[in-house]
This record gives structure tokens, sequence and C-alpha cells, in this order.
């Protein structure tokens, strides 16, 4: 870069915004919740000591105290603090999260034809002592017959028997010593109520967790608020039910506040409301109307969560501040673009600049300047291919979008099926009961197919898909239990149920594409077998980076290093000594001949390669060429081998987990995508369309839950849920061809498809 020249104040906004702890919800993360405490504290009507009602008045504003007009009695009013379930108006029970983890006895006795003594009751073999079952049959149980043939009485005793005191003999099984002690007994319950009161980390937990299940807490019903925090009055409703409303709902509601409070009041009521009208108008803009102010953060979509960083980001009216968004479109349904379009607009108009990184034809048909970078990905791009207005770039024949911008080029890859041979394979069938808020559901989706289920935010995909069918199909499959909410599920000979999601594969830069595949394993004994390994006595071992002896030591086979920055965040930047190949010098030593190229390389230089050039220089290694064909296959010959997979984007994560799925028969399989076109050129679009092809051609039944009408546009059979988000959405709108879909007046998402159809 030569130049940099007025650059103002910028602000970036990332595309995978974390997950959330426990303690966060739509409220918190949006800020919507400070103000509306501060309107409970402020204008609220308060509790006193002897439990009478006191009209509101300005003594809390002015930290007075209030006089019971009942019984005279003073006491000072809440403040906003005293109402936050993070802090002093947390229930005591749950600590202001909402939920307890109670036991499921369900899984207590998970195979009732097994007997006690051979391990019926599993919590005695995991987290108690075994002679458990000895102090049960000093009680009066039998040990040695079935469990499902034990009396209520036994069962009972079991399960939830009296921790008292036995005096036992016992004999120890690994010292073969005989003796007697007094032992308390443990029920089958208590075991895993001890063990839950002993954990001190997630480890501890996770053994625990098995025998759990997370239930509201039953003392402030899941509203996270103490009794107290709950018991101020707004317009008649305490705190925790004005959370309970959604979005849209409690704009509405808080627009009567001041009419309802008079002199002083009114106009602090009417300044507190006033700060919330400007965030709540962003975040309706932006299509999260539908969400409650008390759902937990954690359950929100990435888009969602997305969505509320950009509004929180743009909740003040700045000037002159550059805006850098990353994919914003990113799991935005067509209407909800539309939406952002507005935000970006009004960004403008205020004096600010954005930059959107995007592929969203129907974002970028609206930029008023054009930059596109490639031509093609990882070393076949990073140069500058157009710029313009969007007529100059669709106009611009070295341009890889301009077709898609102006129109002329469409994603038509795949040829769907007849209507009337769209179950020829049979059906998957789910019939559930409510749940959040979809309705209850009787859905049927044709086996070995694709078939997209689409739906404006908050239309209940994720809820009907990832939390009902993915999971009571897997149920069935073990002969488990399915969701309480599933009624039946019929999987018509599915085995095997893949979940293919965007989150990150692997934790830290150790896992890399040629790991992840395999295809450096087969590199390994290629260069252990060569004739430079064998004067060393090298094995295939010593050719790993992270356990191998050929591994750099200075970042002992990470590529990098972690400086140490006092009062920052350690910075981690590519070790000085191996330059990022991850091995030591003697690594390079050690060549392998390429006899059709005549030339010789070595494994640092060989994972440094793309997945393209490695095919051409693992001539002669048809298992590793192999792997690496199917990667190319799967539109990932551009990545190097050593790159590091949690740095790969949603995509290429979930096209990378597929790799071993690959020329496999799956006509016992189904595949679930979620959101798999995430950050997808149109023409990246194309490649994914043939790999989920390539899967239906392999007999597999693939699903995908989209927003991307050119995804839509080529499935076989569309589920359209909605109509809108939330309580105006949760069922099926429409089940049926895209053709037909793009007909349907009762779907959004019909209107959208048919632009694109014709």
């Amino acid at each position: 870069m030569d130049l940099v020249e007025h650059v103002p104040a910028a602000l970036a906004l990332h595309q995978r915004p974390v997950v959330p702890g426990i303690r966060s919800t739509f409220g918190t993360s949006t800020e919507l919740l400070n103000s509306l405490r501060l309107l409970f504290s402020r204008l609220g009507s308060h509790m006193c000591p002897n439990g009478h009602l006191c009209p509101p008045g300005m003594n809390v504003a002015l930290e007075l105290p209030i006089e019971c007009p009942v019984c005279g009695a003073e006491f000072y009013g809440p403040g906003a603090e005293s109402l936050a379930f993070n802090s002093e108006g947390a229930c005591p029970t749950c600590q202001g999260t909402g939920i307890v983890r109670g036991v499921d006895e369900s899984t207590l006795v998970p195979d009732e034809t097994k007997t006690i003594d051979e391990g019926a009751v599993l919590p005695w073999g995991t987290l108690m002592w075994s002679l458990m079952k000895d102090i049960a049959r000093d009680m009066g149980v039998r040990t040695d017959v079935p469990f499902n043939e034990l009396t209520p009485y036994e069962r009972e005793i079991v399960f939830h028997g009296p921790a008292e005191k036995h005096h036992l003999l016992y004999h120890n099984e690994k010292t073969g010593i005989a003796g007697e002690m007094d032992f308390t007994y443990y029920s089958a319950v208590y075991t895993v109520q001890n063990a839950l009161a002993k954990v001190t980390d997630e480890k501890g937990l996770k053994r625990v967790a098995r025998f759990l299940r997370e239930q509201p807490c039953p003392d402030c019903l899941g509203t996270r608020l103490s009794e107290k925090a709950r018991s101020s009055l707004l317009c008649g409703i305490n705190l925790a039910e004005a959370t309970a409303m959604t979005l849209d709902q409690l704009v509405g509601w808080i627009r009567q506040i001041p009419g309802s409070v008079t002199g002083d009041l009114r106009a602090m009521a009417q300044s507190i409301v006033d700060t919330v009208a400007e965030p709540a108008a962003r975040l309706q803009q932006l299509g999260l109307g539908y969400l409650a102010l008390d759902r937990a953060s954690s359950t929100l979509s990435t888009g969602e969560r997305q969505r509320v960083q950009l509004a929180r980001a743009v909740r003040n009216r700045t000037c002159g501040v550059l805006y850098v968004l990353d994919e914003p479109s990113i799991g935005l349904h067509p209407a909800n673009v539309d939406g952002l379009l507005r935000v970006i607009d009004d960004l403008l108009a205020d004096g600010n600049s954005v930059v959107a990184v995007d592929h969203d034809v129907q974002l970028l048909r609206e930029a008023e300047h054009l930059i596109e970078v490639g031509p093609g990905s990882g070393v076949q791009g990073g140069m500058l291919v157009a710029q313009g207005t969007v007529a100059e770039v669709a106009a611009n024949p070295a341009s890889r979008i301009g077709d898609f911008l102006s129109g002329v080029k469409q994603v038509r890859v795949r040829e769907q099926t007849a209507e009337k041979d769209m179950f020829a394979h049979g059906a998957i069938v789910l019939e559930t009961d409510a749940i959040h808020t979809v309705q209850p559901l009787q859905v049927t989706i044709p086996h070995g197919r694709l078939t997209a289920v689409t739906g404006v935010s908050g239309s209940g995909k994720t809820t009907m898909v990832l939390e009902s069918l993915v999971p009571a199909l897997q149920a069935a499959i073990k002969g488990e239990r399915m969701p309480e909410h599933v009624r039946t599920v019929a999987g018509d000979g599915v085995r095997r149920v893949n979940l293919i999601d965007a989150t990150p594969i692997g934790a830290n830069v150790r896992s890399t594409v040629g790991t992840y595949s395999g295809a450096l394993d087969d590199l390994r004994r290629a260069f252990a077998a060569t004739a430079g390994a064998k004067e060393r006595k090298l094995k295939a071992g010593d050719f790993s980076y992270n356990t191998g002896s050929l591994r750099c030591p200075t970042c002992d086979g990470t590529g990098q290093i972690s400086l140490d920055v006092q009062f920052l965040p350690d910075v981690d930047i590519v070790c000085p000594d191996c330059g990022g190949s991850r091995y030591a010098g003697e690594a390079y030593s050690i060549r392998r001949n390429i006899k059709s190229m005549d030339l010789d390389i070595s494994l640092p230089e060989l994972i440094a390669l793309t997945v393209d050039e490695a095919r051409v220089y693992a001539s002669g290694l048809h298992t590793a060429v192999s792997k690496l064909d199917t990667l190319h296959n799967l539109g990932l010959g551009y990545l190097t081998l050593a790159e590091a997979t949690p740095a790969l984007s949603g995509g290429e994560a979930q096209r990378l987990k597929l790799a071993s799925e690959i020329g496999k028969d799956q006509r016992d399989a189904l595949f679930v995508f979620d959101e798999p076109t995430i950050g997808l050129h149109p023409l990246d679009v194309e490649v994914l369309l043939e790999v989920l092809q390539n899967l239906v051609n392999a007999g597999a039944t693939v699903i995908v839950i989209e927003h991307d009408l050119d995804m839509i546009a080529n499935a076989d059979w569309v589920i359209d849920m909605g109509p809108g988000g939330g309580e105006s959405g949760g069922r099926i709108v429409f089940a049926g061809t895209p053709q037909q879909l793009a007909q349907s007046s009762q779907s959004i998402t019909g209107a959208y498809l048919a632009k694109v159809l014709s």
C-alpha cells in the first residue's frame, strides 16, 4: 500500500459474533432492558414492607423515602440495579439464570432388562461406590432379577431410599480383602445430587450432565427475578411480564406510559421512552420485532446476533464514521435484507460511510460503488477485477459477478424432480405438538430429494428441523426417548442423520485442512518411506508437526508464537524460526522425488501448497490423491493443506465436513445443512449445488435451511414457514415445488422467489 488519506474513525462489525453466556438475554444485549428497568424504578408502584402497593411519585428519583398511604411505613423504592437479574434483583434460587438443574430419573436406569448386579443403576457405577447395590440388597431389593421385574416398593428404595447408615460385610474385588464397615446409603437420585453439589469444573459437570435436565426455576418460574423485583408494577404489570413481551408488543405498550402519569412524572416518562424509541426502531427495521426481551441470547441464530450487534453499533446518531460490515446479509431473509438496506440508508443520510463485504446480489445492486476482488479464491485471487457503479461492473467482461447483477446469468445447475415423482422413494414424516412459538405441525419430506426449509427469521425453521426432526430421528434410530413435544417420526429407511452446520472445525491451529481430510497421514507415510528418512531411521510419526521429532521446537509445531504484550492481550505472530511452516530445518532435507516432474519436494514445502497444487506433487500416492480430489470437487482446491481449520469460513467448514462422506452409498442417510450458502459467491453456490446433487445421486435425503433464493430455486421441494416471525409464524405456510411457491399469495418468501424465477 502506497498511500492512505482522509481515513475517518472506523467501526468494524465481524461476521460471527460470539455466542453469549447464560446471563445474556435479548434485552441485555440490546441494552433495552436498562431503560425498561429505569421505567419501573422511577414510575412504578412499589410494595411497602407490609405488602401494600404504593402509588408512583418523584421520591425514588430524588432518592427520598416513600411513605405508605395505608400503614405509614417508610421505605426506599428500588433503584434500577435492584431490578437487575444480574445483580440485586436476582432470584436467590437460580441466581438469576432462570433455570435449575434437576435429576432426570429416566436416565438413571436406561436398560431395565439388566439386573442391579449387572449395572442397571448407571450412577452407582460411575458416580458412587458399586457397593450401593449391596446396601440395596440389605434393604430388601432383589439385585439379581431384571430391573423391570422389581416391585414399586423396591424401585422406590433404589430411586429415593433414605440416606441411612448400614453395617455391611464387604469384599474388595481388587485386593481380595474382606471386611466390615458402616456405609451411608446413597439412592440413585441422591447419588446424582451429591455429585452435582461437588462439581467444581466443566469436566466434573460433564460426568453428571448425562443424568440431569434443565427446567425453569420453580421459584421465579424462569423469569430470573426475585419476588421483590417482581412486586413493582407499571401500568398493571411487573417487570417479568414486560420482558416476556416481544419487541413489537413492548413498543406499543411503552407508548402508553407517559399518558398514564401526571406532572413531573410525565416529562420523566417521556424522556425515558424516547431513549427506547431509536434502538427499538433499528431492531424492528432489521426484522427482530418478534423476539421477546427475556429470550436467552444463546438461543439466537448467528444472523440474529449479528443484527443485534449492528443495531447496537448504530444506536447513536453518529456522523463521519466509517462502518465496515463483514457480510451483513448472513442469515437474513430477503425481506430482512430490505430492512438492512434502510438502516444503511439512515447511516449514510447522517453523513457516515459504509463499506459492506458481501456476496448477496440483492444488497450489491443497491451499492453506489462496487469493488470486485478476485478473480478466483486463495492464491488465485487478491487482484482488483472491476470497480465502479453497478452498471459499470455489470458491463465489465472481466467481472465474475457482473452477469448476476444484470440478471443475464442465474444459478441453475440441477434438473429438478418432477412433482409426480417427488415421493417415489418414500417420505420422512414428522408430527409435533406446540413448542416455543411453533404450532403443532405435520411435515412430510420426500426421501432422496433436495428439500429447502424457508421462511423469515423467527418463523420456526430451526425449531422444526434442528430441535424436532433431527433429535427425533436420532432417538428413533438409537431406540431412545424422543423429545417430549414430538408425537411421531417415521424415517422410511433413514439410519444415519448428519447435521452439517457452519461451526468452526477444531479448537486451535493444530487442526488443518491436511489433518482433517486425512491427506497428511498418507503424505507422512510416503515421506517416511523415502531413502533419506530410512537413513535417519525416521517413522511416519516423526513427520507429525504435533508430536513428531521434526516439528519446530520454537513454536512446537503450531507455526506461530504468542507475545506477551504488557497491559494488552497476547499477540500471535508467525514463528521466526520456521516461518510458519511448523517444521524444523531438518525436515526440508528429506525429499520425495516426483518422477513425472523431474523434481523433488519436502513435506513442509508440500503442505504449503494449495490442494490443487498438491494433487500434482502427490503423484503416485493414490489414497492421498483421492482425498485431495475430493477436496477439489468440493470447491476447496484453493485452500492450502496447512490452513488452520478454525479460520475457515462457515461455508468452507461445511463442505470440508462432507469430505469423508463423498463416494459412499447414502440411501440410508439424511443430511441437514444449516444455511450452507453463508458467505458464498453465486459461482460458489453453483459448486455447492453440484456437491448436494452428488449426495442426492448417491441416494441421500438432503434438507437445507435456507434464505438464499438461488438455492431455493434449485430445490426439488420447499417447505415455507411463517408467515411472519415469533407469534406471527410457527406454521407451515406452503409445501410444494419452487415454482408453486412463487405463486403463493400467503408466502413472503414466494414473493421474492417469483422475481428470481421470472
